[in-house]
């Protein structure tokens, strides 16, 4: 069972941002523990066919990628996401049915320790090295904030996919 905890360390505003950021990737990865290979590739809303148990754990790797590579640290985007079309806009989703689940979250988990890593020697107040759509430069602090937002979000409908493919709730 995955270990998890929204209680950090030490108080500061660092520790503590960081704390929630890893609390909330860990729920998404406790959200995925034992569900079956079929029922990970499932997509049981009828409007929203590429959410999928697989296609979401793609997406918040695929989306941290972004902010923190590529938007952060000014990196070139790679993966996926490249091909990323106005008729296929998140092919991250689509091709994760075809990916292990095991495999997404191991890369998933290695991905934000990696991140720990890279991001450990910047400041909260440091900008991005590239600019969001209106030409602002976020700091490291909203990149933060935003993947906290943005998991915490996907793990509602983690919770909602997981209980129409096996019934399972809670977590």
């Amino acid at each position: 069972m995955t270990q998890r905890t929204d209680t950090p360390p030490a108080w500061d505003e660092r520790t503590q941002l960081i704390t929630f950021l890893d609390y909330v990737r860990d729920t998404a990865r406790a959200k995925c523990e034992g569900v079956s290979a079929e029922d990970a590739r499932k997509a049981p809303l009828p409007g929203s066919p590429l959410m999928t148990i697989c296609g979401l754990i793609s997406h918040l790797r695929w989306v941290e990628h972004y902010w923190v590579e590529v938007m952060f640290l000014g990196q070139e985007l790679e993966g996926p996401l490249k091909e990323a079309t106005d008729d296929d806009p998140d092919p991250e989703m689509r091709i994760a049915v075809d990916v292990p689940l095991p495999q997404l979250l191991a890369e998933y988990e290695e991905q934000g320790s990696r991140y720990g890593r890279l991001l450990a020697d910047h400041d909260l107040d440091s900008p991005a090295k590239r600019p969001i759509g209106d030409g602002r430069h976020v700091d490291l602090r909203w990149v933060i904030l935003h993947l906290i937002e943005e998991t915490s979000r996907h793990n509602g409908h983690l919770d909602i996919v997981r209980e129409l493919v096996d019934g399972r709730t809670g977590v």
